[in-house]
């Protein structure tokens, strides 16, 4: 439970349970149950008062997006959504980017209502997600159990995978069209990479695991111009002449996507994982 500081005013009572209160020169998002009943603008959360958790929406937009978003959705999904969105912050033990307000659960929203209908998703990503983002999958599917509980309605694996990204990129300063686009960049990578050995990879390997992470965290250091050193490249270049040259053209796949260069000490250390496909491969024929 937190504690109320300094004294509000209610702008707006979204629910029971939901209440939005001018604050400090903010506008702050207050989530208790029984908070809201029968609270109308104007009217004062005293100091003192406690609450389960304060959200801040700093942004014009996003405020106008959630406000938006609590009129589509009835009070009790809203309501559930918010303790899911808590239950994520808690067990990260991180403060969530606000946007995950309104795109976590507006994904739910149309999400129960595909399900419903029989319109299942196929998510293509969903084994890169699995590997990439384990930690935020788990907080998944303890969000789609809660779904589950109070809904009755059983989420798909695609879903759940989905749900991942929207908490990996609240965990990333709210960019999810980041978050998928290093997922496809990783999907088309290992596309290439089964093209030219002829081979088709194992996506539940541990290969596969520390090849899609070392990608990921290679995307990473290229785009905030963090190299990293590889005292082997000569020798990688002469033992591993086939993988080093389906490396090179890999990062060429990364530098136009990406529009950053690659260096030759990350081409030697993609190399090397490559090597491990082509090796696990004889090895299993």
């Amino acid at each position: 439970m937190k504690t109320i500081v300094n004294s509000g005013v209610i702008v707006q009572a979204y629910n029971n349970n939901i209440v939005s209160i001018r604050m400090d020169g903010k506008e702050k998002i207050l989530f208790s149950r029984g908070i809201g009943f029968g609270k109308k603008f104007g009217d004062k959360i005293k100091e003192g008062t406690e609450v389960e958790k304060i959200f801040v929406i700093e942004d014009q937009d996003n405020l106008r997006n959630f406000k938006q978003v609590v009129e589509k959705v009835d009070e009790d999904f809203l309501t559930m959504c918010e303790r899911i969105i808590i239950l994520i912050s808690e067990e990260l033990n991180e403060e969530l980017d606000e946007r995950i307000h309104i795109g976590l659960t507006d994904h739910l929203y149309y999400a129960i209502k595909r399900i419903k209908n029989n319109e299942i998703i196929d998510n293509p990503f969903l084994m890169e997600i699995k590997v990439l983002y384990q930690r935020e999958y788990i907080l998944a599917k303890k969000a789609a159990k809660i779904l589950n509980n109070e809904m009755d309605i059983m989420i798909p694996d695609d879903e759940i995978g989905m749900i991942a990204l929207h908490i990996h990129s609240a965990r990333n300063s709210g960019n999810l069209s980041n978050t998928i686009k290093n997922a496809y960049l990783i999907n088309m990578i290992i596309e290439y990479v089964e093209k030219k050995l002829k081979i088709k990879i194992d996506k539940n390997s541990l290969d596969y695991a520390r090849f899609a992470t070392h990608v990921r965290f290679a995307i990473r250091r290229m785009l905030v111009d963090s190299p990293v050193k590889n005292d082997f490249i000569r020798e990688i270049k002469c033992k591993y002449r086939l993988s080093y040259s389906i490396s090179k053209d890999v990062s060429k796949i990364l530098e136009k996507r990406l529009e950053k260069n690659v260096s030759e000490d990350e081409i030697a250390y993609l190399a090397m994982h490559i090597e491990r496909f082509r090796v696990s491969t004889i090895k299993n024929n």
